[in-house]
């Protein structure tokens, strides 16, 4: 998992990425631990206008300790003096709570100070006081505190031209609109509410901090796909590798079968020993920054179990899992016992399901025959566990495909026009492996969603007749598309 953080490189330290900002909510040490675990935040800011100073120094050694435990800088909001005494990492002052001179001399030249800026001219002249970065906001409106002018990721532009400091943009800022910001220039993005109140703070945390790989050099962000070896090439490891690559990410792969097949269909099937499946995502995990997961053909239990195993021992969170079951010409891919375990263990574990209709159906036990069906299952899926849910429409009959996504609270529908072919081998594992793309390179889950329908839409398009059977998906001419 990629951390962001502040850059120790040289003598200036400069913020960058997920900056958390305390709330006065209950169980708060329990909830910043959840959300550093994640490794995806890079400072943590104590801002407490309630207790005495005797409980904010207890409650903020408390936070120290676990700044240290993760290996965040830790800032004090406001208080030159607690910040003193704890030994914080810098002082964030308000534009009427302390002097910049002042908190320096007091701290010393190795602490960070931080100011809160509202206009070009603040932040002008916070530069010129000697701020070593500035907030910048309210971005978008906020239900923390009232905000008179709300500045907008165009303002944002403006003072990136004019400002040679970091600038950590705040107010009102989510996973869904924080892209533009981070476009428009933000070395940070400041949250409360985004991650300490959602319900599973570490999650949310992975999410926002994840939205920085955007402004990463390509390949963009990490893949690693476990999945069944395909030795005709259109679905499975050698679909997967094809997206992510194509799409402009880093693939890596761990194998859980091998098959021989090709477009008529598979002959043969040798499962992977559970074993040798831990060592390949061990040897990948351990090393190379991976940022989403994606899961295809698991074949035998042993191999759900101890994939289920390693996702929990390396705290792996974006998981995408498309439920393969059989192959396109009818062959099962998973043994029965496998897909208890699937159900069980993994479902419980990803951030996203992908199933199609005869998928959903087998692991729900429902009849699906219109998109009511499908809310119905995706909401049962939720119900097992699964963070997000996306069932496909492509087994429907209708001349638009409907995929819908469940979040938890609400359905998002995406739609495409049917493309009339057979040549359709891999678009499960093409469309799951371009969603883990895209949100290993900084999109939004419905963002990531979309530019995948549209990549697999294209892809089938573009498909030509290879083979005696079901032809394989074009993935090089709907990547060279996508990107025109």
């Amino acid at each position: 998992m990629l951390r962001l953080v502040v850059d120790h490189s040289g003598k200036e330290r400069r913020i960058g990425g997920l900056y958390l900002i305390t709330d006065q909510a209950e169980r708060l040490v329990h909830r910043v631990r959840e959300a550093l675990s994640s490794g995806g935040v890079a400072v943590l800011q104590y801002r407490d206008k309630v207790r005495s100073y005797e409980e904010r120094l207890e409650l903020g050694q408390e936070l120290k300790h676990l700044c240290t435990e993760f290996q965040v800088e830790f800032i004090v909001n406001d208080d030159v003096e607690l910040a003193f005494a704890l030994d914080a990492d810098g002082v964030h002052l308000g534009q009427d709570d302390g002097d910049p001179a002042a908190a320096r001399e007091a701290l010393g030249p190795k602490k960070m100070i931080g100011i809160s800026t509202h206009s070009l001219t603040e932040a002008l002249e916070a530069q010129e006081a000697g701020a070593d970065y500035v907030g910048f906001g309210a971005i978008y409106p906020t239900d923390s505190k009232e905000v008179e002018h709300i500045q907008g990721p165009e303002k944002l532009v403006l003072l990136k031209e004019k400002l040679r400091i970091p600038v950590v943009a705040i107010g009102g800022i989510t996973r869904d609109n924080a892209c533009a910001v981070i476009d428009a220039g933000a070395d940070a993005i400041a949250v409360i509410s985004a991650v300490l109140s959602a319900r599973s703070p570490a999650l949310a945390a992975t999410e926002l901090a994840l939205l920085f790989n955007r402004k990463a050099m390509q390949p963009r962000g990490g893949v690693l796909t476990v999945a069944g070896s395909d030795s005709g090439g259109g679905a499975g490891i050698q679909a997967d590798l094809k997206t992510v690559t194509l799409l402009g990410s880093y693939g890596a792969s761990a194998v859980t079968a091998l098959t021989a097949q090709n477009t008529r269909g598979v002959t043969a099937i040798h499962p992977v020993p559970a074993a040798f499946l831990a060592e390949q995502i061990d040897a990948v995990l351990t090393d190379i920054p991976i940022d989403v997961v994606k899961v295809g053909m698991l074949s035998s239990a042993e191999n759900a179990a101890t994939l289920a195993d390693r996702l929990t021992d390396h705290g792996v969170r974006m998981v995408v899992l498309d439920p393969v079951m059989s192959a396109k010409g009818g062959v099962a891919l998973m043994e029965d016992e496998a897909l208890g375990v699937l159900k069980q263990r993994l479902i419980p574990l990803c951030y996203l399901l992908t199933p199609n209709i005869p998928e959903a159906e087998a692991l729900t036990g429902l009849t699906i025959t219109d998109t009511a069906g499908m809310e119905l299952a995706a909401r049962a899926l939720h119900l097992m566990g699964a963070k997000h849910v996306l069932v496909k429409g492509g087994h429907l009959t209708e001349g638009v495909v409907t995929d819908i996504l469940f979040d938890g609270a609400g359905f998002t529908r995406f739609t495409a026009p049917r493309v009339l072919t057979r040549n359709t081998h891999g678009t499960g594992c093409t469309l799951a492996s371009a969603i883990a793309s895209y949100l290993a390179q900084g999109e939004p889950l419905p963002g990531a969603v979309l530019r995948a329908k549209l990549f697999v839409t294209r892809a089938i398009k573009y498909a030509q007749p290879l083979g005696k059977g079901h032809g394989p998906v074009n993935h090089f001419m709907a990547a060279r598309d996508q990107a025109e």
